[in-house]
């Protein structure tokens, strides 16, 4: 195990750790999109729906942000976007927090929503800049866990805080966002490529000007975009849905902050074993189970009844997760240009945008007419779609990868092509020369790369 998290962290530069670091500070304060729903309902009095609109609107202000800020950390930079996004946040929460009239709360909160996902591509740009295309995917993995080890210790934190007053989460994200901000402007110089750089990525060829109609037009990205779209959905319910079943139910926040992270939990314990293991595996298996796992995960929340039960679906769909998330960032990095990454990881961020605004819609209106148990019969059939999805794609990008294999002139020595879809490293971006395999945890064939 000891030689197994060495080789894990090792070898990354010292800017992603400390990139890595303000994630994880950052993280440690996320209270209050978490805990929003349960403060509207059970706190103020507000309906399933209100609490859902305000959810909505929430997700409206990251719908707005991630286009803006992907263009931003292309033109301004990433490190300049990162600190005008963590700035507005932590004005934004603390404001929320004293907001008293429904009109107000639901305007801050969807500033609150465009502030806070501003700063989300700038970080995946950033990363992706800053660490070695063999090592991206790894890298991934370890933000990923930073965002969930966060996760964990705020959730149950926050459990226990909001029983002394829901204005504690709000002034304690706000100083923690502060802090987040600190650690960029200290300690992280700006990574954004100089023009005319030009790295071995496989989406990359000559560099050419990326907007965001080129990046529409692609059809392969826009593709993986809306199966991540389903998937999102389905993993905004945990932060609406879940909370209002549970309080509907007559469970209290510290029972919902205790299921809750599990999730965060899990990944901490599982995330970095897990991505060791299946780094070797074939992405559209990584992804298809991903999708069922997450779907019928969530499915099982019509099954659950008490603190332990809850816990269990909560199990399920995170190990969904785990598979998802570096599996996923590695194929949207690889379809990323160099010189257009902002923009690409914008609409990539824009899927989690749409599904934060439209879940809580979805499930505030499914619990208010049919009920809880609807709602989680639909999402299991919504993984389901995204699997199927998710497995017709990646079959048709392994056809056109040996068509394309095909019509190359043979070289003198015949080499053959990564293939994108079974082989692992088509989790990363492709390189002109397959570098050495490193020690175990960083081993994988050097082709390179959710989120």
């Amino acid at each position: 195990m000891r030689r197994g998290v060495v080789a894990s962290v090792a070898g990354l530069p010292r800017q992603f750790w400390w990139l890595w670091t303000s994630t994880l500070v950052n993280r440690l304060g996320a209270f209050v999109a978490t805990f929003l729903a349960l403060y509207l309902t059970v706190e103020r009095g507000y309906s399933a729906s209100y609490a859902g609109l305000v959810g909505a609107l929430y997700g409206l202000g990251g719908v707005v942000s991630s286009v803006v800020a992907g263009v931003a950390t292309d033109r301004l930079g990433r490190r300049p976007t990162m600190l005008i996004a963590q700035l507005t946040t932590a004005g934004s929460v603390a404001l929320l927090g004293f907001m008293t009239d429904p009109v107000a709360i639901a305007a801050v909160a969807c500033l609150v929503g465009m502030a806070t996902n501003g700063s989300r591509p700038a970080v995946q740009a950033m990363m992706a800049d800053i660490v070695a295309p063999e090592d991206r995917v790894r890298a991934f993995a370890l933000n990923y866990w930073a965002l969930n080890m966060g996760f964990a210790i705020s959730s149950a934190l926050a459990g226990l805080l909001a029983q002394y007053g829901y204005l504690l989460l709000f002034i304690g994200e706000s100083a923690l966002v502060l802090a987040c901000a600190v650690v960029v402007f200290v300690k992280l110089p700006e990574s954004r490529p100089a023009a005319g750089t030009v790295e071995g990525d496989a989406a990359e060829g000559p560099v050419r000007r990326v907007s965001m109609t080129t990046v529409v037009r692609d059809g392969r990205f826009m593709t993986v975009v809306g199966l991540n779209l389903m998937l999102a959905l389905l993993f905004q319910q945990a932060y609406v849905s879940l909370p209002v079943t549970m309080g509907l139910e007559g469970f209290t926040s510290s029972d919902f902050g205790l299921v809750i992270a599990t999730n965060g939990v899990l990944i901490v314990l599982l995330q970095i074993p897990v991505t060791r293991f299946i780094e070797h595996r074939s992405p559209a298996a990584l992804l298809i189970g991903s999708a069922l796992l997450t779907g019928y995960g969530f499915g099982l929340t019509a099954f659950a009844g008490s603190v332990a039960l809850f816990a269990v679906a909560v199990a399920v769909w995170t190990l969904g997760e785990i598979i998802n998330s570096p599996t996923q960032m590695g194929l949207v990095v690889r379809l990323s240009p160099t010189h257009g990454r902002g923009r690409y990881q914008g609409m990539y961020s824009l899927s989690w945008s749409v599904a934060a605004l439209a879940a809580p819609l979805l499930g505030g209106t499914a619990i208010d007419r049919f009920g809880p148990e609807a709602l989680w019969a639909g999402c299991a059939v919504v993984g389901t779609v995204a699997a199927l999805g998710y497995g017709l794609l990646l079959r048709r990008m392994n056809a056109e990868e040996r068509e394309r294999a095909a019509a190359e002139p043979t070289a003198a020595e015949p080499t053959t092509a990564p293939d994108p879809v079974t082989d692992t490293a088509a989790t990363s971006v492709t390189e002109a020369t397959p570098a050495p395999v490193k020690a175990a945890g960083a081993a994988v064939p050097r082709t390179d790369s959710v989120a």
